[in-house]
């Protein structure tokens, strides 16, 4: 096995733009809001862009190679995350997403939460995570109306900060803001407001699990300086674990033989050194670290992002210790 990268996955939405291209040279013609960089959801599969496996859908890999790819804690039968970049020109429907108990009624095979990593922001972009005030029933009210914004929680963001949507958050991307997002592999969503665009709402699943307690925050993370980068403990959730890598000479790891290792460039450029050759890695681009690929090491000047499904009790125990390390 090899680091692994695939092609990206274009989708227009009335909400996109052209803000993409800083990311990706070669956006196609038309408004796009989102790219897939990483999926083996059923509406599109990833495809293998490098070495003696290009060409062969992400999906058929795990087939043939089972934990030798995805981890011995990995199941292969539903492949866990879902990474995508989004680029917003106006604002993304009100919207709210399912857990997993209520998506395996839906006959879905899991809920979803996700993360949003700020890539860009205009001056005083926000977007909406919580309600303000109101009851269920008031504001389904609002959303047929169109006044539920007046509910909503602003949360002012910018360059750089890290945002956990658990599943229940009534929430919403506003103008002017390009992210990364890091989700399950799931793209059930309820939009229970849209602007008057015309798209279908889905008012009633999604009052049933929207859970008007929960609140958006801005996640604080945890920054450590090593010899040649800095690592940050950005997000830490059962269903994923994101830390950012700022790399001004060179890192090395092992890959884990429990779980495979997401990793997006969104600074910079570099290479990739494992056993058997050189993989390049450059902004904008993502790339699978096998769970049985070995010692790895990241070589240039750049800015990555590291995704997986964490062991929690693993991925806590060492936070605590490089917290007492800096004490």
């Amino acid at each position: 096995m090899y680091p692994l990268k695939f092609n990206t996955i274009y989708i227009h939405k009335p909400w996109g733009g052209r803000n993409l291209e800083k990311y990706k040279p070669g956006l196609p013609e038309g408004i796009i809001g989102e790219t897939w960089e990483v999926s083996c959801h059923p509406h599109d599969t990833s495809i293998i862009t490098n070495g003696k496996l290009e060409g062969m859908k992400l999906t058929e890999l795990i087939d043939k190679e089972g934990s030798t790819l995805v981890g011995s804690e990995i199941s292969t039968e539903w492949f866990p995350l879902m990474l995508r970049y989004v680029s917003a020109q106006d604002k993304l429907s009100i919207q709210v997403h399912p857990d997993d108990e209520f998506a395996r009624k839906q006959n879905e095979p899991m809920g979803k939460s996700e993360a949003w990593y700020i890539l860009d922001a205009k001056e005083d972009a926000f977007l909406y995570a919580g309600v303000l005030e109101g009851d269920t029933d008031s504001l389904k009210k609002a959303a047929i109306e169109g006044t539920i914004e007046q509910n909503l929680k602003k949360l002012y963001v910018k360059k750089g900060d890290v945002i956990l949507i658990p599943s229940g958050l009534i929430h919403a991307i506003c103008e002017g803001l390009t992210l990364i997002e890091l989700c399950n592999n799931s793209n059930t969503t309820y939009r229970i407001y849209d602007y008057n665009r015309g798209r279908g709402l889905d008012l009633e699943e999604g009052f049933q699990v929207a859970d008007i307690k929960k609140q958006g925050l801005i996640t604080e993370g945890l920054q450590k300086k090593k010899t040649g980068y800095k690592k940050s403990y950005l997000c830490l959730d059962k269903n994923f674990s994101w830390e950012l890598y700022d790399v001004d000479q060179s890192f090395t790891e092992e890959s884990d033989p429990e779980r495979f290792y997401l990793f997006t460039c969104i600074e910079g450029a570099g290479e990739i050194h494992y056993e058997s050759g050189i993989e390049s890695i450059s902004n904008g681009e993502s790339i699978l670290i096998p769970a049985t690929l070995g010692q790895y090491t990241f070589e240039g000047n750049m800015k990555v992002l590291k995704s997986y499904v964490p062991d929690l009790e693993q991925v806590e125990k060492e936070i605590l210790q490089e917290i007492e390390i800096g004490a």
